[in-house]
């Protein structure tokens, strides 16, 4: 996974809440259990004018002009700005993974659907909840500016426009997992060495449970 320490980006706008895991990234896409290539589908029932398959080529599909994704600068955007419960309804990390494919880093919202926002975090995505005072004027300046960078700082957990900062909560280990690009399996494997001694040890201390496992070759 690749880490996040710092990052500067557009803002692509979402001005409504409730935005669920279908519309990010409808279901007929969830046939393939490949990891990466969806970037193209994100928001696929509003990006084209019609419906898309997994196997339809892209480019032989009409693309919806007003639509966000499909407007200069916003198509370029890393940064997701949207109102409260972004992410909510199903599970599907495919929807995250639609995200990621797309090119975006980190998302900004009042609060998110808790398995998505754990998703983001488990594929290199910062997820920041802010208040929404801090959303609406982030918004403003989106309406009032048109083009919107904003710079973040995983570290110091900051959220900079111009010369506006407001800070963000983060949870220490998954600040840090950003920081060093670890998701669960990294994080689990950094402890391998512990493991494997705490394996040896139940080994010796108790050998009637492994009496019938294969014993692992040293």
């Amino acid at each position: 996974m690749q880490p996040l320490s710092r990052h500067r980006g557009i803002v692509i706008p979402f001005d409504r809440a409730n935005i669920d895991t279908d519309m990010l990234l409808p279901k007929q896409y969830l046939k393939s259990l490949d990891a990466y290539g969806f970037g193209d589908f994100l928001f696929d029932d509003e990006r084209y004018l019609d419906h898309g398959e997994i196997d339809t080529p892209v480019a032989n599909r009409r693309i919806n002009p007003g639509f966000v994704l499909n407007r200069a600068p916003y198509r370029h955007g890393t940064v997701v700005l949207a109102q409260a419960n972004f992410g909510c309804g199903s599970s599907r990390e495919h929807a995250v993974w639609a995200l990621r494919d797309f090119g975006v880093r980190v998302l900004v919202a009042p609060s998110y659907g808790d398995i998505f926002r754990d998703n983001c975090f488990n594929n290199g995505l910062l997820a920041i909840v802010v208040e929404q005072p801090v959303v609406d004027r982030l918004f403003q300046l989106v309406r009032s500016r048109n083009v919107v960078e904003v710079d973040v700082d995983v570290a110091a957990g900051t959220l900079a426009v111009a010369d506006e900062t407001w800070k963000f909560m983060l949870e220490e280990g998954r600040r840090q997992n950003l920081l060093e690009g670890l998701d669960q399996v990294g994080e689990t494997l950094m402890l391998a060495d512990r493991i494997r001694c705490y394996e040896q040890r139940r080994r010796a201390a108790e050998p009637w449970v492994f009496r019938h496992t294969r014993q692992d070759p040293d």
